[in-house]
């Protein structure tokens, strides 16, 4: 396994390693801790990125030398794990596989899972199918019940989701332009109708960067993101009632993928969760309220 060093934007060292998947290469990274790293060192915080995002939807989130791992993943279909990616064989159980024969591979035997929106959707399943081994979970705006009925019947639910319905309808035209669909999300992406387009997504989307929002539209993934919808629409949400560990479910109060009513209908399945509302906050908390959400993190996290 070869690892190679790099440094983010934020100046964090982190090691890069592609690793296999019944779904594709995964290129992942490594921000090593001060308690060293073997399978007895510690739990790693394990970040998984939503269906519009990659690895670098947590860079916010890496500042400081951290006491334990973390471990990011592109998973297969998104960012730089998208050569010969399987979206064909794509299942929400297919991707937690994955994901932790990715964490298996690397040597860790128990872990903590932090998501955003669909990664959110994915740590709470990888929390159900593998209790023992998932310490904690923090589900930032997790895309969950409502945004899979939304999924299933995209016109009835038009007014309720206007934002997601309005993102799936352009997300599977533009995968049905193959390669050309993608491209053409990512000039769009460079040109100023991307932060119209973008701001429903915010609380406060003036004081959003132009480069942030460049960054969303160049990780558009069309057919990924199509096939993750397609995966969540007829999900099972009785398998989260095998949860033991604790989960946080965190959203911004201006969220239009993640209602309150998620977070209620969460409780009701889920034994250990707590529920936080960040005020003047959209989707995006890890992009319009950092340190907020750092806190959280810190607060939950499992030694």
């Amino acid at each position: 396994m070869s690892v190679q060093q790099e440094t983010n934007s934020g100046g964090a060292t982190l090691g890069r390693v592609v690793l296999p998947t019944e779904l594709g290469a995964c290129t992942v990274r490594v921000q090593k801790g001060t308690v060293g790293r073997s399978p007895d060192s510690g739990t790693p915080d394990v970040y998984l990125h939503g269906a519009a995002g990659t690895w670098t939807t947590f860079q916010t989130l890496l500042s400081g030398v951290p006491a334990h791992d973390r471990v990011l993943i592109d998973l297969p279909g998104w960012g730089e794990s998208t050569t010969d990616a399987r979206l064909e064989h794509f299942s929400i159980d297919a991707m937690a596989r994955a994901v932790t024969g990715v964490l298996l591979s690397l040597g860790y035997r128990r872990w903590n899972l932090v998501g955003h929106s669909m990664g959110g959707f994915l740590a709470l399943h990888i929390a159900a199918a593998w209790p023992e081994r998932t310490a904690s979970v923090a589900a930032i705006s997790a895309t969950t019940f409502g945004v899979s009925e939304a999924t299933r019947q995209p016109l009835r639910r038009l007014f309720r989701f206007p934002a997601f319905v309005g993102m799936l309808l352009v997300m599977r035209s533009m995968a049905a332009l193959g390669p050309a669909g993608s491209a053409l999300i990512r000039a769009i992406g460079t040109t100023p109708v991307m932060g119209p387009l973008m701001s429903p997504f915010f609380a406060e989307p003036a004081v959003i960067s132009p480069s942030e929002v460049r960054r969303l539209g160049n990780d558009a993934r069309p057919a990924s993101f199509s096939a993750a919808a397609r995966a969540a629409s007829h999900y099972d949400f009785d398998r989260w009632r095998g949860i033991l560990c604790p989960v946080l479910a965190i959203r911004g109060d201006n969220d239009v993928f993640t209602p309150p009513s998620d977070l209620i209908r969460l409780a009701g399945i889920v034994p250990h969760v707590q529920m936080v509302t960040i005020p003047r906050c959209g989707h995006f908390a890890n992009i319009e309220r950092p340190e907020q959400l750092h806190g959280l993190l810190d607060d939950l996290r499992c030694p």
